[in-house]
């Protein structure tokens, strides 16, 4: 199991985290020394430059994983519809990478409906094989009681694709108080969880709220069954998202080392973390 957040240059980790000498621009070295993967979702809004991706390998070791969404371009604006060339320049641009490239995620928009399956279908069997992929969909009809929940998991296993779990029901267990906390409200999807894995990568991304503590509960009824996927053989990839971001190492640690004492196959261990001159209360 690998662990990490939705980004790795959140400044609140400077003098918390990272040492607080820790520049803008090089905060990554520092995070995957936390971390064994990130949620990369920086490519979601705008490709890097070739110089950024060469720079982002050698901030890393070799155990550690990318797990980047392709450009909204690509699944929001085209909705993957004659885009064959710009995913081809994407994953150019990111393939240097290599095993550093954890599945990359084709995150759809929830206008992206049922009758767009075969769509979907066709486009994913024609996605490179060099590559592992993972789809996140949020039309409600995909979710726990809808009619094509069954048929979406049936056309990512049989093309090998991941499906990407978001489980933000601890979000939404405080009242929202701070304007990032109203924002996450509005934007996050409240949608009934099923924890299913389609291939051998699932990516569980849970969203929490300003409590740790509450989180971690929260948190606990995925533990077995991540354990479960670990033991059978599977690698999932578990995110931890607040809306501040400001403790979401610690969390994901914490989510890691609770499998980890469920798990009767070893992990994919964590680094060692380097540490701040003066480590802050993680969860203050």
């Amino acid at each position: 199991m690998r662990v990490g957040c939705a980004m790795w240059a959140n400044r609140g980790w400077v003098g918390r985290y990272f040492p607080s000498g820790t520049k803008p621009g090089s905060e990554l070295s520092p995070y995957s020394t936390w971390c064994s993967a990130v949620e990369g979702n920086t490519t979601f809004y705008a490709s890097p430059p070739a110089d950024t991706v060469a720079h982002w390998s050698a901030q890393t070791s070799e155990d550690f994983r990318f797990c980047f969404k392709v450009p909204r371009e690509i699944t929001h604006d085209r909705r993957l519809r004659n885009c064959a060339e710009l995913l081809d320049r994407f994953l150019d641009l990111i393939a240097p990478l290599g095993d550093r490239l954890g599945p990359i995620q084709l995150q759809l928009p929830a206008s992206f409906e049922p009758a767009d399956l075969p769509f979907l279908e066709a486009s994913i069997r024609s996605l490179s094989t060099q590559f592992s992929w993972a789809v996140e969909v949020r039309h409600p009809e995909f979710f726990v009681g809808g009619k094509s929940e069954g048929s979406l998991d049936d056309v990512l296993r049989s093309a090998g694709i991941n499906r990407v779990i978001l489980d933000s029901r601890a979000l939404f267990t405080a009242v929202p108080n701070t304007p990032l906390e109203h924002e996450a409200w509005e934007r996050k999807p409240r949608l009934p969880v099923r924890p299913v894995a389609t291939s051998s990568q699932p990516i569980v991304r849970l969203i929490g709220q300003r409590n740790p503590d509450t989180n971690l509960s929260e948190w606990n009824q995925w533990y077995p069954k991540l354990a479960q996927w670990a033991d059978e053989g599977l690698t999932p990839h578990v995110f931890t998202h607040t809306p501040d971001n400001l403790v979401a190492p610690s969390l994901a640690r914490s989510v890691w080392l609770a499998v980890e004492q469920l798990a009767k196959q070893p992990l994919v261990a964590l680094p060692e973390p380097i540490q701040a001159e003066r480590q802050l209360d993680l969860f203050d």
